[in-house]
């Protein structure tokens, strides 16, 4: 019987993922930067995310040790309120979603993901924590884009929505030309017990 052969390093992040309905919401106040903008390179709406900790590429074996600290940390906390408004840019080739709502307790549920990180001897670049939704990248021929695109966005203010679980993802970031694709590792409800996947490949 062939065995599937696990890559020795995986990239990964640890994130929160806005429910169906925030991002459809979002979606269509883009309609308009879609058609305009064809060409800027957008992040698939099944993908966008809130990153707490981005790890990039780990060894596999650190995915097993960052389990239990991450189920112990979502069983013991809330659900947070949230809400996607208006829009921006990074250096005019980023554009990104706003994050609204319990903004002081995601400032410190990402300090407590990376305080587990670092416990489990996980070394990354730790960069300042800014609440954000990336959806799309201008190529470097046309960077205006990006900056019209987050215009279109200023007066955005997305419904309210609770994000009920933390999600340890994995990215195909430079495993192929084709576009960037990510997949659920583990996810875990808050004040729950962890809920398996069913792309789970990395198990001990």
């Amino acid at each position: 019987m062939n065995e599937e052969i696990q890559p020795a390093t995986v990239r990964v992040f640890i994130a929160l993922a806005p429910p169906d309905e925030a991002k459809q919401e979002l979606a269509r106040e883009l309609g308009p930067a879609y058609h305009a903008h064809p060409r800027m390179r957008w992040n698939r709406i099944e993908d966008w995310h809130i990153t707490l900790a981005f790890l990039g590429e780990v060894p596999t074996a650190v995915v097993p040790l960052l389990r239990p600290p991450l189920a112990d940390l979502a069983a013991a906390r809330r659900p947070l309120t949230l809400a996607l408004r208006g829009g921006g840019h990074f250096d005019e080739r980023v554009l990104w979603s706003g994050i609204d709502g319990d903004r002081e307790e995601l400032h410190l549920l990402a300090t407590e993901v990376r305080t587990v990180v670092k416990e489990c001897g996980v070394a990354f670049a730790e960069r300042p924590f800014r609440p954000h939704l990336t959806l799309a990248r201008a190529r470097r021929d046309t960077p205006s884009c990006a900056v019209e695109a987050a215009a279109g966005l200023t007066g955005f203010a997305g419904r309210p929505w609770q994000a009920e679980r933390l999600h340890l993802v994995g990215s195909n970031i430079g495993r192929g030309p084709g576009p960037i694709h990510y997949r659920d590792i583990t996810a875990w409800r808050f004040g729950g017990p962890a809920r398996p996947t069913a792309t789970e490949p990395l198990s001990p």
